[in-house]
């Protein structure tokens, strides 16, 4: 069975992209077959990938319309073997406002994903979809085309604040459209152990969640910043990192969820 994951924060800067693509390269590199679709117009997790995003490059824009099928529009990342990727392109800054419209438009993706799926000989054991920091219809179609959620919170005050809000969409997805979504697994990131913050914050979300809450925190790390500018993640870019070796414990956490 593929696991589909859909890692989602209505939040900026959580470590939402940086999770998808580093989680995605981990596994990949534990021998997986994992696939990332890039749901954020800014394409911030193609960038990562070192998979092309440029204007005219087909991408999740035309999926999402029904211009092209999934399968068209995924890439190999160059760095990484088991790893692929559908890019994300400015188009689809205009994909919420045109498939307003659209009938059954909160499963595009999953129709798309299905058929993908469904194609003799394609076996894919991963895919994570990147969505943008909002609740919008781009995000809306990521929960509902998936199983999991993976929640990443980054270890600072505002950790809580608005979580509440997407749980409560979640559990909306979960009643009218896609009964099998489930929030599988809680990832805190940014923790920077020398602040009483960062304990007190990853305390209260282990009281809050519980066995949901991976064991492995990711560290704030100037080498997880830096790797997206070279079109890596951080596991091609400086493979023995704090933030590489993290990721990996974490990704080795997350496979072990059934």
């Amino acid at each position: 069975m593929t696991r589909v994951i859909t890692i989602a924060n209505q939040k900026g800067g959580v470590g939402k992209t940086t999770t998808t693509v580093n989680m995605a390269a981990a596994l990949a590199q534990a021998g997986h077959q994992v696939l990332v679709i890039d749901l954020d117009p800014q394409g911030n997790a193609s960038t990562a990938l070192g998979i092309s995003h440029a204007e005219g490059v087909l991408s999740i824009y035309e999926v999402l319309s029904g211009e092209a099928d999934l399968a068209a529009a995924t890439v190999p990342c160059p760095d990484i073997p088991g790893l692929f990727g559908v890019p994300a392109t400015v188009d689809l800054a205009g994909a919420e406002i045109e498939l307003v419209t659209a009938e059954g438009r909160e499963f595009a993706l999953t129709r798309a994903l299905g058929t993908y799926l469904g194609t003799a000989g394609q076996h894919l054991d991963y895919v994570l979809i990147d969505c943008p920091p909002s609740l919008g219809l781009l995000t809306l179609n990521g929960l509902v085309a998936a199983q999991e959620v993976l929640l990443p919170i980054q270890c600072e005050y505002y950790a809580l604040e608005g979580l509440s809000q997407l749980l409560r969409t979640i559990e909306l997805v979960r009643a009218n459209l896609n009964p099998a979504l489930e929030v599988s697994a809680i990832l805190l990131t940014m923790y920077d152990g020398r602040t009483r913050l960062a304990s007190q914050v990853a305390d209260e979300v282990r009281s809050h969640f519980g066995t949901r809450v991976l064991a492995t925190v990711i560290p704030r790390s100037v080498r997880l910043s830096e790797a997206p500018s070279y079109s890596q993640t951080v596991l091609t870019y400086d493979p023995s990192s704090a933030g590489a070796l993290c990721y990996r414990e974490a990704a080795e956490e997350f496979a072990a969820i059934k």
